[in-house]
C-alpha cells in the first residue's frame, strides 16, 4: 500500500533534473478549472438524490474521467485554499492565520515561494492564470497607472487576465498581465462599494473569462510549440449572483441555481475547446471548487425547494465541518485516466503540485510543496491510499485532522459562520474538541471525543508534530512563516471580511 508519493531533495535554488523516466509519453497539457463557492451538492453527479440543479457539462466530464468523492480544500475559505493549490503548502504556515485577503491586500506569496506554475515554467510550459487571483497584489507608486510590482507574473505565470480578488471586492476592474487596461475612476457596488473601471460590470465577468480561456486553449493548440498550464479560476457562483439574461429562470431555483447552470455551461465551453484541439487525449483537466457552498446564497431557501448544496454533509463555507471543505473533484485525462471511475480515497487540491512533479518524473527541492502528495497512482488505476492524513482549517483559524475514518476538530463549534459559533459553543459548555467517525457519521452529529481519548491524543500529537516540522511529507524540517497556535479561541479575521 502506497501512503506517500512525494519526491524530496536537498535545498536548491533551482528545480532538480529528472530522476526517472515517467514513461507517460509527451508532457501533458494541464487545465485546472476552479469554481468559487460551488458546493459538493451543487454538482448533480455528486448529489443525484438531493441535488436539483442540472449540471450536464460537469456530469459529462465525470463520466469521461475520475470522480473523487473524498476530496478537500485545505481551508474552508478561498484565499488560503488557493495558496495551498498553487504552493502545495498549508496556508496556515504563512502569515494568514484566519480570514481571507481583500482586493488591496499585500501579496501573501513570498517572492521565493515556488508555485506549481513556476515549476511548470521550468519544465517548458506556457502558463496562464485567468480569473480570480485573491492572493494579494503589489501595487506600483501610481496605483492604477504603474505596472504591478507583485502579482501572478512574479509567481510563475506568463500571462494573467482577471480580477484582484472576489467579484464583490474592489477594485472592480480587469487586470491584464501587470496592468489595469482601464483605470478605476468611478465608484460601483456589488455588496461592497469601491473604485471601479467605468465599463466593468459583474454580469460580464463569467462570459469574458470563459472566452479568454477558450482563446488561450485554441491559441496554444494552433501554436503547438509547448505544453501549457491553464489555471482558470472562475468567479462563480460566488456573490454577487449575477446570471446573464439567457440563464435567468432556467433552473427554477432562483438566481443561484441559474448561476450554477451558467457556470456549468462555461465548463462545457472550456472542455469543448480542449476536445477540438489536437492534444485532447494528453490534456489533464482538473475540475474543483475552492471551498464549500456559501451561506450568503441562502441555503435554507434552496433546501426548502429540495436542493442541498452540501449534499448530506454538515456545514457550509467557513466551517470546519465537511460542508466547508469537502468539494467536487474530477480529473479527466483520456491518455491515462479510465473513464467513468469513482475514487473514494482521501485526497486534496493541495496535491496538485506533487502530482505535476510526479507525472513529469521530477524531484522537488526540500523547501517546496511540503504538504503535497502525488495522486498519480490513483489516476493510473491503483486503489490504495496515497495520503494517510490531512489537516483542515476554518475561517476562524480552527484546525481539524483527518486520519482514515477519524476526524478530530480542535474547536467546540463550527469554527466558522455556522451554528454553533465558538462563543455560543463555549456558553453551552460544549467539549473543546470534536471527534467523528466519518464512515458511520458523515453528518458529524455524534461527538466521540469522550469515548476515544487515545485517538484524540494521537491526532493532536500529529498536528503538533506537523507544525513543528514545517511539513507533513517526508524530508528535512522546514520553517513556518508565523507562530502557530492550536489551543486557542478562534481569532477574528485580520484581513478584509471574508465572503
Amino acid at each position: 500500500m502506497r501512503l506517500f508519493i512525494v519526491f524530496t531533495a536537498t535545498l536548491s535554488a533551482a528545480f532538480a533534473r529528472p530522476c526517472f523516466a515517467a514513461d507517460l509519453g509527451s508532457k501533458p497539457n494541464i487545465v485546472v478549472i476552479l469554481c468559487d463557492d460551488l458546493g459538493i451538492g451543487d454538482v448533480h453527479a455528486f448529489n443525484p438524490r438531493r441535488g436539483k440543479i442540472p449540471t450536464p457539462s460537469i456530469d459529462r466530464m465525470a463520466a469521461q474521467g475520475m470522480m473523487f468523492t473524498d476530496a478537500h480544500t485545505s481551508s474552508a475559505v478561498c484565499t488560503p485554499s488557493r495558496y495551498s493549490i498553487l504552493t502545495g503548502r498549508y496556508c496556515w504556515r504563512s502569515r494568514l492565520q484566519a480570514g481571507v485577503l481583500g482586493g488591496f491586500s499585500e501579496p501573501l506569496l513570498a517572492r521565493d515561494r515556488r508555485t506549481v506554475a513556476e515549476f511548470l515554467q521550468h519544465q517548458g510550459y506556457m502558463t496562464a492564470c485567468i480569473g480570480k487571483w485573491h492572493l494579494g497584489l503589489g501595487f506600483g507608486p501610481e496605483r492604477y497607472a504603474s505596472p504591478l510590482a507583485d502579482g501572478p507574473l512574479q509567481h510563475g505565470f506568463d500571462h494573467f487576465f482577471g480580477i484582484s480578488a472576489s467579484l464583490d471586492m474592489p477594485p472592480f476592474a480587469w487586470v491584464e498581465d501587470d496592468r489595469f487596461p482601464e483605470a478605476p475612476t468611478v465608484t460601483k457596488q456589488w455588496l461592497r462599494s469601491g473604485p471601479a473601471a467605468p465599463s466593468f460590470e459583474a454580469v460580464d465577468v463569467m462570459p469574458t473569462l470563459t472566452r479568454k480561456a477558450v482563446e488561450f486553449i485554441r491559441s496554444q493548440s494552433e501554436a503547438n510549440e509547448a505544453p501549457y498550464f491553464l489555471y482558470l479560476a472562475f468567479t462563480a457562483p460566488h456573490t454577487p449572483i449575477v446570471p446573464t439574461p439567457e440563464w435567468q429562470g432556467r433552473s427554477g431555483l432562483g438566481d443561484y441555481g441559474d448561476f450554477v447552470m451558467q457556470t456549468d455551461a462555461s465548463v462545457g465551453e472550456v472542455l469543448r475547446a480542449v476536445d477540438e484541439s489536437r492534444a485532447r487525449d494528453n490534456t489533464l483537466v482538473m475540475f474543483a471548487s475552492d471551498n464549500g457552498f456559501a451561506p450568503a446564497a441562502d441555503a435554507k431557501a434552496l433546501e426548502s425547494q429540495g436542493h442541498y448544496p452540501s449534499a448530506d454533509f454538515r456545514g457550509y463555507k467557513s466551517d470546519i465541518y465537511e460542508g466547508g471543505h469537502r468539494v467536487p473533484l474530477i480529473v479527466r485525462w483520456p491518455a491515462v485516466v479510465a473513464a467513468g471511475v469513482t475514487c473514494e480515497q482521501q485526497v486534496g487540491l493541495i496535491d496538485l503540485f506533487a502530482t505535476a512533479a510526479d507525472l513529469l518524473g521530477q524531484q522537488l527541492p526540500a523547501d517546496t510543496a511540503e504538504d503535497s502528495v502525488s495522486l498519480l497512482p490513483l489516476l493510473q488505476g491503483e486503489d490504495g491510499p496515497v495520503r494517510a492524513t490531512a489537516v483542515h482549517h476554518s475561517i476562524d483559524g480552527c484546525f481539524a485532522v483527518r486520519e482514515g475514518d477519524w476526524k478530530l476538530a480542535l474547536c467546540a463549534g463550527s469554527g466558522g459562520w455556522g451554528v454553533p459559533r465558538e462563543p455560543q459553543a463555549a456558553r453551552k459548555g460544549l467539549p473543546k474538541v470534536q471527534l467523528y467517525d466519518m464512515v458511520r457519521d458523515r453528518g458529524e452529529q455524534n461527538n466521540l471525543q469522550a469515548e476515544q481519548p487515545q485517538i484524540v491524543q494521537r491526532l493532536t500529537d500529529y498536528l503538533k508534530k506537523s507544525i513543528a516540522r514545517g511539513r507533513t511529507t517526508p524530508g528535512p524540517p522546514q520553517t513556518n512563516d508565523a507562530t502557530i497556535r492550536i489551543d486557542k479561541s478562534p481569532q477574528p479575521a485580520t484581513e478584509a471580511a471574508a465572503n
